[in-house]
């Protein structure tokens, strides 16, 4: 497989990625009782003598400290409001940007991590639209991956603590250092596209889609049999076709030793090893995907970190009460809103993450005596990624919401239509 394909495949995770998520709180606005549960998770920040109970899953008495103040709270919220524009807007993932952005307000990065699992999984269990995808779920797939997951989930995070406790700076540096390496990849190739798009129109088809045919890998690892072997795809092809348990449950351990390290959902690497390794069809795995992302952050977040003290209880809730308002703003302002601008500034925010990671490297590799460097110029360098950083997602909030506010008029007209529409039985 190509970069561009590999980029693709990438893209085409987190867009279902973020529709599952854009679907999920909207069904938590909509609905009270979501909301009563929220209010009630949220209690801790309403209260400040509850906030100090729930120190026995994270928060500033944990046994990975992290510097707590104020600021770092609004903050959070304000993270969890651009990841949402991003993912609401964009329609692809907005959670690339917590762990990088959390640091930048001086979380340590095991603590970053857990939180934005911890974050991911709230969501997940308040809002899920799990339901509506179970048809796309294939159960021999998806166990077979969830077993390779939970092994994975188990490794990443063993191995985070190890590091955090023999060094935290060096736990630092490798979530830094895998961000830089993710990040760079993304970002750089989104630009291009931004580039090529402004350059000449797209042909028809999708270009973020799934292989027409079977992978030559994907070929030659379902004509191995080795047991068990799971039979899928019986939709799309007569017979079926069979893979063995064994190949799916190592990508299960990649996708979550992944996510349990970056203290994502993992699902940006589920889809390429899935349908360009293993020839799946994008449609059962996309729904395994969505399985897989709540069984990761869910297992992650709770046994690997929150028993540990690696959750920030109050920023995870102050991230999911800014991202529902992000991604409700950013949806809506999809309609006004030109897709080459969408996609400039998906480039640009995926591009400051990049920018921040790889600007706090050098404190990182002086504090660790791989480098030499003055300690006040390294702490210069990591100062300039964050105001870049935050700068660049700043700029894009204020652009989206302000794009949103000025257009309220002609969106309340557009949804009154819609409204009729929908009355006269035109809309489905």
């Amino acid at each position: 497989m190509t970069m561009k394909g590999l980029y693709n495949s990438f893209m085409y995770a987190a867009r279902a990625h973020a529709k599952w998520e854009i679907e999920t709180s909207f069904n938590i606005i909509k609905n009270r009782k979501q909301l009563l549960i929220l209010f009630i998770m949220a209690l801790p920040l309403l209260i400040p003598a509850m906030a100090h109970a729930a120190d026995f899953i994270g928060g500033k008495s944990a046994f990975g400290p992290s510097f707590f103040s104020p600021t770092t709270f609004y903050g959070s919220i304000a993270v969890g409001v651009v990841a949402g524009l991003i993912t609401g807007c964009i329609g692809a993932g907005g959670g690339f940007v917590i762990t990088p952005a959390l640091m930048s307000l001086g979380v340590k990065g095991i603590l970053a991590v857990g939180t934005d699992m911890f974050h991911i999984f709230a969501k997940a269990i308040m809002g899920t639209t799990l339901h509506k995808k179970m048809g796309n779920v294939h159960a021999g797939l998806a166990i077979a991956f969830l077993i390779g997951s939970g092994l994975g989930v188990t490794g990443g995070g063993m191995i985070n603590r190890a590091l955090f406790n023999y060094n935290p700076v060096m736990s630092d540096l490798l979530i830094s250092s895998v961000y830089v390496i993710l990040l760079g990849f993304l970002g750089f190739f989104a630009l291009s596209e931004y580039i090529g798009m402004r350059k000449k129109s797209p042909k028809g088809g999708d270009a973020h889609g799934g292989p027409d045919e079977m992978t030559a890998l994907g070929a030659k690892l379902q004509s191995i049999n080795l047991a068990p072997m799971i039979k899928f795809d019986e939709h799309v092809v007569p017979g079926g076709r069979r893979i063995s348990g064994i190949f799916v449950a190592i990508c299960g351990s990649v996708t979550g030793f992944l996510a349990s390290i970056l203290g994502v959902g993992g699902g940006f690497v589920t889809f390429p090893m899935f349908v360009y390794g293993l020839g799946i069809s994008t449609g059962t795995t996309v729904g395994t995907d969505i399985l897989q992302i709540i069984f990761t952050a869910g297992y992650g977040s709770i046994a690997q970190y929150a028993i540990y003290g690696y959750v920030f209880y109050t920023l995870a809730m102050g991230m999911l009460l800014g991202s529902l308002f992000g991604i409700q703003v950013g949806a809506i302002t999809t309609k006004v809103v030109p897709g080459t601008q969408i996609k400039a500034f998906y480039a640009l925010a995926i591009l400051a993450g990049f920018v921040n990671r790889l600007f706090a490297l050098p404190e990182k590799l002086a504090q660790m005596n791989y480098i030499t460097l003055v300690p006040s110029t390294a702490a210069i360098i990591t100062k300039i990624g964050v105001w870049l950083f935050f700068g660049l997602v700043s700029i894009f909030a204020f652009w989206i919401i302000g794009t949103f506010i000025a257009n309220i008029p002609k969106l309340r007209a557009e949804s009154g239509y819609d409204v009729e529409d929908t009355k006269g039985g035109v809309s489905q």
